[in-house]
């Protein structure tokens, strides 16, 4: 199959795309720079230069292929209404060259805001109050009746690996060197759920190939690790002392991530792991930390 990939040079898409390109697919990857295009040239995919804005560009390269994965956004926590209605109009462009086709439509999403105080599963919404990107999903949801085979992956907020993970844990590493403790919110109780990077990917390539039109599917490997249990890792590998922080001293010690790291986040992957026979196989978040892949530096 040809597949376009957006993102096709970040972290989940340059693991997705060596997936894919692994399974016999011919990979298109967007890309909007020249370190990008080198990125991806060098993983074996064809380069289509172009970015999210570029609508004209989107709707030309998704004529060239049969399904796109739609890993690519801008994470950009100032303009987030903006970055939602700019995903909005890739996948709206995505779907008018693919209506009628069957081919795969993927798209990422995520697993917070679904289900506070209990494990989220994959029939439950998120609440669109957490991130106008929420809306998006359910929009691509809908395609089916366009014949389009859409599909929504809910990954873990926590994408883990070697060498290239720049998110949560990575920032709260960096914290910790800073602060000259490791710490968590509260008792530390709420839960965290984590995947590798390339259990993601695996899962990406079974979508693409066997996902029924509509499925969303949870990129989840552990579906609750205690924030106290991610600080005593980061504590162990930097030798600092692990500390509570009180919560109404959240934001001062943790900044921007304090309120996404005191949540209890919990989320199963069941249905998932039923449905397309996806058995996650890589080291754990707490095996990445003690191998040394968060230096925080």
């Amino acid at each position: 199959m040809r597949i376009l990939v957006t993102g096709a040079s970040g972290w989940i898409g340059s693991a997705s795309v060596t997936q894919l390109l692994g399974a016999g697919h011919r990979v298109l990857g967007l890309a909007r720079s020249d370190e990008a295009a080198s990125k991806i040239a060098a993983l074996g995919a064809e380069v289509v230069r172009g970015s999210l804005e570029d609508l004209p560009g989107l709707r030309a390269a998704a004529s060239r292929v049969e399904g796109v994965v739609h890993l690519g956004y801008i994470h950009d926590f100032s303009r987030m209404e903006a970055a939602a209605r700019t995903d909005r109009a890739a996948i709206e462009t995505f779907a008018q060259v693919l209506a009628g086709s069957g081919g795969p439509l993927l798209i990422a999403s995520g697993t917070l805001g679904l289900a506070p105080g209990r494990v989220g599963t994959e029939h439950d919404t998120p609440d669109p109050g957490i991130h106008p990107r929420v809306a998006n999903a359910e929009y691509t949801q809908g395609l089916a009746r366009q014949g389009v085979r859409a599909i929504v992956v809910r990954f873990a907020p926590t994408v883990h690996g070697a060498g290239g993970d720049h998110g949560f844990v990575a920032v709260l590493s960096r914290i910790a060197r800073q602060r000259g403790v490791s710490g968590y919110v509260g008792d530390g109780s709420n839960r965290w759920p984590a995947v590798h990077q390339l259990d993601a990917a695996r899962l990406v390539g079974l979508a693409v190939e066997r996902a029924e039109p509509g499925a969303v599917l949870h990129a989840v490997a552990e579906e609750g690790i205690a924030t106290r249990d991610i600080a005593a890792g980061l504590g162990r590998f930097h030798g600092l002392p692990v500390q509570s922080i009180a919560p109404d001293r959240a934001v001062e010690h943790f900044d921007w991530l304090a309120g996404f790291y005191a949540a209890d986040a919990p989320a199963s992957s069941a249905i998932t792991r039923g449905l397309l026979g996806w058995q996650p196989q890589h080291p754990t978040l707490l095996q990445d930390i003690e191998a040394g892949h968060y230096p925080g530096a």
